[in-house]
C-alpha cells in the first residue's frame, strides 16, 4: 500500500511527456512553432527543427579556424562539400521501374484509343453532314417535325440556314 502513492506520483509525472509536442519549426514570422501536426508544405526544410518521433537534427559544421585536416574524414567530406541534387541513387528499384513503364504504356494506348474513338466520329459526322447537304442542294421539297410533331415544309430562308450550317460542320470535320 506504501507504493501506490508513489506509482501514482510517478505517472502523475510521465503522462505530460507523452502529450508534449512533435513538431517544431520557424515560420514566416519567424516565431518558433510547437504542433503535433507537421508544418505546410511550402515550408523550407531548414526551418523544420524536429519532427516527429525523432531526435532534433544537428548539423556539424567545423569552425571556421579549424583545418580541414582535424576534422574526421567521414564528416569533413560531408561539411566541405555537399552531395549533389540531381545524383541517382544506385539502388535501381526494377520492379518500380517495370510499373512505371507499363503505366505510361496503358496511358498511351488510352490515348490513342480515345483519339480513334473521335476520329471516327470525325467521319461519322463529316459523312452524314455532306449527304444532308447533297439533299438540301439537290432542291426536292424537306420536311421537318415542328415542337408539336407536325410536319412542316422548310421555306428558302431555312433551306439557306441550314445549308450554312452544314458547310460549316463539313469545315470542321472533314479535313
Amino acid at each position: 500500500m506504501k507504493l501506490m502513492p508513489l506509482w501514482v506520483l510517478g505517472c502523475a509525472f510521465v503522462l505530460p511527456l507523452s502529450a508534449s509536442a512533435q513538431w517544431q519549426w520557424i515560420d514566416k514570422g519567424g516565431r518558433k512553432v510547437f504542433s503535433d501536426q507537421p508544418p505546410p508544405a511550402d515550408l523550407p526544410e531548414k526551418n523544420i527543427l524536429k519532427r516527429a518521433g525523432s531526435p532534433p537534427r544537428v548539423a556539424f559544421t567545423p569552425p571556421p579556424n579549424v583545418p580541414a585536416t582535424d576534422v574526421p574524414p567521414a564528416v569533413g567530406a560531408a561539411a566541405r562539400s555537399p552531395a549533389p541534387a540531381a545524383a541517382k541513387p544506385t539502388g535501381v528499384d526494377k520492379e518500380l521501374e517495370e510499373k512505371t513503364r507499363k503505366a505510361e504504356e496503358a496511358e498511351k494506348a488510352r490515348r490513342a484509343a480515345e483519339e480513334q474513338k473521335l476520329a471516327q466520329a470525325k467521319a461519322e459526322n463529316c459523312q452524314r453532314a455532306r449527304q444532308g447537304k447533297a439533299t438540301l442542294d439537290s432542291g426536292i421539297r424537306v420536311a421537318r417535325l415542328n415542337d408539336s410533331g407536325e410536319r412542316e415544309i422548310i421555306d428558302d430562308t431555312a433551306r439557306a440556314s441550314e445549308q450554312q450550317r452544314m458547310q460549316s460542320v463539313i469545315d470542321a470535320d472533314c479535313r
